[in-house]
């Protein structure tokens, strides 16, 4: 059975639906919640799922990513994934520590990649005017939020929508698209899926 990490900055609901999905269909085991943030809510929320789950506090470094990275790596390594998934992780990786899992590591970006790298995706959405915005699930390459797509899930743009109200829908979108691609990829499959 496939191994899953999973890194996350926050409350990690992508997180929990990707636990949830692999211990509810045994697709595959995960083996690791880590954090680059203590107070992230999803570290309390894996541990209940019984996930094992790590710390790293990123300002402990100051602007030492290799640092950071250095740390981040002991317990991933440890638990010898077979694949990484970036679900609301806010670091951005330096290209040595993508390359360790380069073809083997996912991430979750709320924008109709390649619109929107980066942040702020659903304000940027609605300034130019979009009839829809939505999320994607992408292979992460040394490049920031641009390896090769996987899955994409869409969302029309309401006349009356904030940002958060668009971050809201779209989050139902992101919740069904990464356990839907995770599924395909740990079975060999990597085609697109557009839901």
């Amino acid at each position: 059975m496939k191994r899953i990490a999973i890194l996350i900055s926050g409350g990690g609901s992508n997180m929990l639906r990707l636990v949830e999905d692999m211990q509810t269909l045994g697709y595959a085991a995960p083996v690791l919640v880590a954090s680059n943030d203590p107070s992230a809510a999803g570290i309390a929320h894996a541990g209940r799922l019984g996930v094992p789950t790590a710390v790293i506090d990123h300002r402990l470094f100051g602007k030492d990513r290799a640092a950071f990275e250095a740390e981040l790596l002991k317990p991933l390594l440890a638990a010898a994934p077979d694949v990484v998934c970036l679900a609301g992780f806010m670091r951005v990786l330096t290209p040595d520590f993508v390359r360790r899992f380069e073809g083997r590591m996912l991430n979750i970006h709320p924008s109709l990649l390649p619109k929107y790298p980066g942040l702020h995706t659903h304000q940027r959405a609605l300034e130019a005017g979009d009839p829809e915005a939505g999320c994607t699930v992408h292979e992460v390459t040394p490049v920031l939020d641009d390896g090769p797509i996987l899955g994409q899930a869409r969302v029309p743009v309401a006349p009356d929508d904030s940002a958060e109200s668009l971050a809201a829908r779209v989050l139902v979108q992101e919740h069904r698209l990464y356990p839907a691609v995770l599924r395909r990829f740990v079975a060999g499959t990597r085609t697109r899926l557009d839901l």
